[in-house]
């Protein structure tokens, strides 16, 4: 049985992208270079299919990283340790900077799923032992945990 979970997308960091694009285009518009025009629009193209597509497949004692339907890297359930929430800035398998760390015992991985909480769970009853650092915040707190 697959468990697929959609990567979060954060409107922050996709506003940010876009607008440094449309920048750049809008100056090669100006000085009327198409060739720089087209080449701004297909990496615009790009970016856009890179959001829509990140998935993380739960397959049995897998999980799996995937872009559309290539997979790009998998961890075994079995030897992840904990799962704590990150906001670094490091490139990795997630379109939204609210991440969560899971820690492996040989590495580390930063991803985003929409549902967090579902995903851990998941996670958990496949491995037990994970340990999960993920405060639950509430009140004018909660402030801190918006998606960036």
């Amino acid at each position: 049985m697959e468990i697929i979970f959609r990567s979060r997308i954060s409107v922050l960091f996709m506003g940010l992208i876009l607008a440094i694009l449309i920048y750049v285009s809008i100056s090669f518009l100006k000085t009327k270079t198409h060739k720089e025009t087209y080449t701004v629009s297909s990496v615009l193209l790009f970016i856009v299919l890179l959001f829509g597509g990140m998935r993380y497949v739960i397959s049995g004692e897998k999980l799996y990283l995937k872009m559309w339907f290539i997979s790009v890297g998998s961890r075994n359930i079995v030897d992840i340790v904990s799962v704590d929430r990150s906001y670094n800035l490091i490139s990795s398998p997630a379109n939204s900077l609210k991440r969560l760390r899971i820690c492996s015992k040989n590495s580390s991985i930063l991803i985003s799923p929409v549902r967090e909480k579902e995903f851990i769970e998941t996670l958990k009853a496949i491995n037990p032992d994970i340990e999960v650092h993920i405060p639950e915040k509430t009140g004018i707190w909660r402030i801190w945990d918006w998606d960036i």
